[in-house]
């Protein structure tokens, strides 16, 4: 199939974008008009079968995401420009539970469109690429969703076994675009795409034996001189790829900072981190990046978030320089669907445009069934009441689902022999939230939607590779959730530091301790050791020994801890993969797959023993009336003030 080709008119929101086929073209601009152009390209990426603003888990509407929403904004800022292109950066076909839904529920069979695909068609897209998550199906599963996409779509770096593309590496497009003055030019535009190579480890279930991916970098050294043969004007690289620093060593995973060295592309497109450029702070300080310019290695590129948060804007202007066209300058700008105000309230800053949300209301309504309706049972009640001060079970039901998960990915790596851990947090226990604000699934039928109370946040998974001496370190940052407990006191004290958040109190299960709260706190609350001398975490064991502080272990945990979220000791240099996943997708397959959970805490770690004398107190939901756990001696005495209810440790 030949890679040249021509953008192709659209209807409804496609009706003001100017796009025609070469042999409708007005008359060529002759050599007396101006040679300067505007020229605005506008990017999605990371989609994730976003399309209405909707938490399936939360089972609420939600403001912060959904193509629906930031159609609008495509469509007012293709109003303000003469000359704009919309392109699509990967991650389309899973991530959300309307994609869960059409994969594990409804199917896509040959012939049938996928929502998502449907609400872009319903947008000029001109060009798109793949992204890791396009592949987490299997390969009949993409090749019937893209069969029923209407723009097409490019991969520079992946191929069949054998060597046929399984899409062309790069496209050539002829348009015809209006100068300063009116006149009409066209311009050959060529558009190239890459995915992450580690899309053979991520999906090697479904890849192996039948892909072959290769470095990006290595892949545009390879096609971007075939593409040049075409004289193009302007060259655009989709690059489903992050941007990280430091010298290139092959097959990044983050290579869109390398790739920008390559002779002959001129924009890049990035995304997969779910961060936004310019701007985000993740970009601060890294050599050949301007993160308030929106530059790599001085060429134009953007990052718009994800789940459809901002639409990519850069606006080149072009001069034309001998027969070919060239950037001059160029202005790039993620625009936001909403913004957060300082008391953390959304503020909507897009509407809903009815359009697209209409492609998929169908499907929509019918995942909300899907998430209302059972997907497993769990043979006993998992709730957090007790959950920071004892072994929790929803807790341990992240730990068995996420060492499941990381046992699984670290099989296929030199890290294969290393013991796996699983750090994980209760997420909602009350606080400042509340005293409604606890998990409370009971035994029995258990929902996708449930998964939510479990897992809160949208974190993805990441795994480390960390020293007994580093476990033992995590846990004493973790065991700052404690005020210090002084034995000698008769009088009441309070067990629980009300400002250290939850979601810092990592259990890490695959060892057993006991948290001494008679000790100081290694840590402060920003995670700076300022009591060197003190050690909370005591008898701290792996497989029944006292743990070996030279000895490895894998961690399986989420990319905020990985990343330096709480600064936690040994975690942010040592990650040894960042997988594709989110840790409350991981929780969801674990519960298909088993049928029948029964997660009940293993007391894996406890708090020391206090002396009798000790009045040590903590609050919590006045529905864990009853439900203190087994193991934990706790009895309730009395209000606890702002609708909690109190209770004290017993020893």
């Amino acid at each position: 199939m030949s890679r040249e080709t021509h953008f192709n008119r659209r209807d409804t929101l496609k009706a003001g974008v100017a796009i025609a086929a070469s042999v409708a073209l007005p008359a060529l601009a002759t050599a007396q008009t101006p040679s300067k152009m505007k020229l605005r390209l506008l990017e999605t990426t990371d989609l994730h079968v976003n399309v209405v603003p909707y938490d399936y888990f939360r089972d609420a509407a939600d403001d912060t995401v959904g193509l629906a929403k930031t159609a609008s904004l495509i469509k007012a800022a293709q109003a303000e420009a003469k000359n704009s292109l919309l392109f699509d950066n990967g991650d389309f076909l899973q991530g959300s539970s309307l994609g869960d839904y059409i994969a594990y529920k409804k199917g896509l069979r040959p012939g049938e469109t996928h929502p998502m695909l449907a609400a872009m068609n319903a947008l000029p897209y001109a060009c798109g690429t793949l992204g890791n998550h396009e592949f987490n199906y299997g390969l009949d599963f993409l090749d019937n969703g893209l069969a029923k996409a209407e723009f097409p779509l490019v991969c520079a770096n992946v191929e069949r076994v054998g060597g046929q593309a399984l899409l062309d590496p790069w496209r050539l497009f002829e348009q015809s675009f209006e100068d300063e003055a009116g006149n009409q030019h066209i311009l050959k535009i060529g558009v190239i795409g890459f995915v992450p190579p580690q899309i053979m480890q991520w999906d090697k279930a479904n890849l192996d034996g039948r892909l072959v991916a290769t470095d990006i970098v290595d892949a545009a050294n390879r096609h971007v001189p075939e593409l040049l043969k075409s004289a193009p004007d302007l060259v655009i690289a989709l690059c489903h790829s992050g941007i990280a620093g430091g010298q290139r060593k092959g097959m990044e995973e983050n290579a869109a900072l390398h790739l920008a060295k390559v002779d002959g592309i001129d924009v890049i497109l990035t995304g997969h981190q779910h961060l936004v450029f310019p701007g985000g702070k993740a970009f601060d300080g890294i050599d050949g990046v301007d993160n308030v310019k929106g530059s790599l290695h001085g060429k134009p590129a953007c990052q718009p978030g994800f789940w459809g948060s901002h639409l990519g804007i850069i606006d080149l202007d072009l001069e034309k320089r001998g027969e070919r066209w060239r950037v001059a300058d160029f202005k790039v700008e993620p625009k936001p669907i909403y913004e957060r105000t300082p008391d953390r309230k959304i503020v909507p800053k897009a509407a809903i445009e009815p359009l697209v949300l209409a492609t998929v209301m169908v499907d929509h309504e019918a995942t909300l069934v899907y998430m209302r309706e059972p997907v497993g049972m769990t043979a006993s009640p998992i709730n957090s009441f007790f959950a920071l001060v004892a072994d929790d079970p929803s807790v341990q039901i992240v730990a068995e689902a996420q060492i499941a998960y990381a046992k699984g990915l670290m099989a296929q790596t030199p890290y294969k022999a290393l013991p796996v851990l699983s750090a994980a947090a209760p997420f909602k226990s009350g606080g400042r939230a509340g005293p409604a604000f606890f998990t409370d699934i009971p035994a029995g039928p258990i929902a996708i939607k449930n998964v939510a109370d479990i897992y809160l946040y949208p974190n993805t998974v990441q795994i480390v590779k960390v020293t007994g001496t580093q476990v033992r370190e995590w846990l004493e940052r973790s065991a700052g959730v404690f005020n210090r407990i002084d034995p000698a006191k008769a009088d009441e004290q309070p067990l629980i530091n009300p400002g250290f958040p939850a979601f810092n109190f990592d259990v890490i299960d695959g060892v057993s301790y006991k948290i001494d709260v008679t000790q100081a706190s290694r840590y402060d609350g920003d995670g700076k050791l300022i009591a060197p001398d003190a050690h909370r975490i005591v008898d701290l064991a792996f497989d029944g020994q006292p743990i070996d502080d030279a000895a490895e272990f894998i961690v399986v945990t989420n990319n905020y801890r990985a990343s330096g979220g709480g600064n936690f000791p040994g975690t942010k240099t040592t990650v040894v993969l960042e997988a594709p996943d989110l840790n409350r997708d991981v929780i969801v397959r674990y519960i298909l797959a088993k049928k029948t959970i029964e997660p009940k805490a293993d007391n894996n770690w406890v708090i020391a023993p206090l002396p009798a004398s000790v009045n040590a107190t903590f609050v919590t939901s006045p529905a864990a009336a009853g439900k203190v756990p087994d193991g934990l001696k706790a009895e309730a005495v009395g209000d606890g003030g702002d609708g909690f209810a109190k209770y004290r440790l017993r020893n």
